[in-house]
């Protein structure tokens, strides 16, 4: 493991210096977003820190076996924290009603691997390289040398894998499979974790999948898939937003596409835009930057509002612009 940045010392320091301490995360949470909340908690409060840990949104349930107790809270009004940790969340904006209450509070410690990170923090350790920011956090137990329990490994490997499509997406590296091999070590229970977060779907789940299957578009030659979600289709097959993680990946499968794109309906007048790209070439993140956006190069969204059928030719048109570039 190569020698972690200069800025990681600064955010021990900070830490080591803070009792009180707050672990917030980006809105509508996914794997990465809640292992790495919850890991670096629980290393946190082993540690003797007076550590909350808040996120705008619920636990999703599929994610609910890494928090039994309910650590994992909504904010909290006249908290006065030492510091706050931000993980996986590339603005400040992203945090979402979390954030006005962070207001009584010192440093800001910002903790990602998203190369569109703002570094809105007064300390950023910004790693895009990394496939996940659970490998991060791992990288900072490490270097603080504190003990990483086996529920501490649940955590972080669940953020690990989910965040590098359980070790298939081009962005894993050696370096990720050898940290996955260390929190097995640590007691991670693989077969609890890919049960709970791989084999265990609500029937509404399968119900949303039906409609993805039966609605679905393909364009420019096939290489484009996308799909819309409307607000109608959670109600009527009683899915949550959280049941919407990784819906997105059933489509970007198809063999002939390069994009899969989803569409989602927040308002009437505001759209959720997902990218997936399968090429190298095809830097999806610059294509959500140009709607206000970010995220990795091979996946990315953006909050778009305005018409919904004028984002959706606008977004559609700049895809093929970028595939019509990388021939």
């Amino acid at each position: 493991m190569k020698a972690p940045p200069q800025v990681v010392g600064q955010i021990l320091e900070a830490l080591r210096a803070s009792q009180r301490i707050c672990v917030v995360g980006h809105i509508r949470p996914d794997g990465d977003c809640v292992g790495s909340q919850i890991g670096l908690t629980l290393a946190l409060r082993a540690e003797g820190k007076k550590v909350m840990c808040w996120n705008q949104d619920p636990m999703p349930e599929k994610y609910r076996f890494l928090d039994r107790e309910g650590i994992f809270q909504p904010p909290k009004r006249g908290v006065k924290f030492d510091c706050v940790v931000a993980t996986d969340c590339a603005s400040f904006e992203r945090l979402g009603q979390v954030g006005p209450f962070l207001a009584q509070r010192k440093p800001l410690i910002n903790i990602d691997h998203h190369v569109s990170n703002t570094r809105y923090g007064d300390l950023n350790w910004i790693s895009p390289r990394d496939p996940s920011t659970g490998e991060l956090i791992y990288r900072l137990l490490k270097m603080a040398r504190w003990s990483i329990t086996p529920r501490i490994a649940d955590c972080l490997f669940t953020a690990v894998s989910t965040d590098t499509g359980s070790f298939q997406y081009p962005t894993t590296r050696p370096g990720t499979f050898h940290v996955g091999g260390q929190l097995v070590t640590h007691g991670a229970d693989l077969a609890k974790i890919c049960n709970e977060v791989y084999q265990s779907y609500p029937i509404s789940r399968a119900r949303l999948l039906r409609v993805l299957y039966s609605r679905y578009k393909l364009t420019h030659n096939n290489s484009i898939v996308y799909f819309w979600l409307k607000k109608a289709d959670l109600a009527r097959t009683g899915a949550e937003t959280a049941d919407t993680e990784g819906l997105i990946d059933h489509i970007r499968a198809i063999e002939p596409v390069v994009v899969a794109c989803v569409f989602e309906e927040i308002e009437p007048e505001l759209t959720r835009i997902s990218l997936r790209s399968k090429n190298g070439k095809v830097n999806v993140s610059d294509i959500c930057a140009l709607f206000g956006g970010g995220g990795h190069p091979a996946a990315a969204g953006a909050r778009i509002p305005g018409n919904p059928i004028s984002t959706q030719r606008r977004v559609i048109s700049a895809v093929k612009k970028a595939l019509n570039g990388a021939k």
